[in-house]
């Protein structure tokens, strides 16, 4: 599917239709339940994070993921998102600071190998620090991404928070 062929509608009901509570509610306070919500292959997806961060970290942890976590506050445009995951990921020489090389690096850590893999985006505006064409751009990746590891039986969450 080419990047921006979803629409916003169905990008946004994609990831509203899933809820963190469920996952990571206040019942849940117990790190090796979280760690193990987060081994379940069929829950992964884009949520709204609704638990502490340490917590967080500590279920990645326990899970043995990788997490790449990167902070918005100075994302300014499609240009320093791209980079900062870039960054974040140790991206390989080839990747080419666009939607496609980002769609292709997140969908091959063969030099991170992992059980799975957990984006955290901090201080989230709603825009990721984009305009609305690249912000939908960026969600259609991320649900690009979410089901090419699920087909390879591997979590990959993104969060928001």
């Amino acid at each position: 599917m080419a990047h921006g062929a979803l629409s916003v509608a169905n990008l946004l009901s994609v990831i509203t239709a899933q809820t963190i509570t469920g996952l990571f509610g206040a019942s849940l306070n117990n790190m090796d339940n979280l760690s193990l919500c987060l081994k379940d292959v069929k829950e992964a997806g884009a949520y709204r994070l609704n638990c502490r961060l340490d917590e967080l970290y500590a279920a990645v942890a326990g899970a043995g993921y990788v997490l790449f976590e990167i902070d918005l506050a100075e994302i300014e445009g499609k240009e320093t998102f791209i980079a900062a995951i870039a960054q974040v990921v140790h991206a390989p020489d080839w990747f080419g600071s666009n939607w496609d090389a980002l769609a292709d690096t997140l969908s091959d850590f063969s030099w991170q190998p992992a059980f799975g893999y957990v984006l955290l985006l901090r201080n989230d505006n709603g825009t990721l620090g984009m305009t609305a064409e690249d912000h939908n751009i960026v969600m259609e990746i991320f649900v690009e991404t979410i089901a090419f590891w699920k087909s390879q039986d591997k979590p990959f969450w993104v969060f928001f928070c």
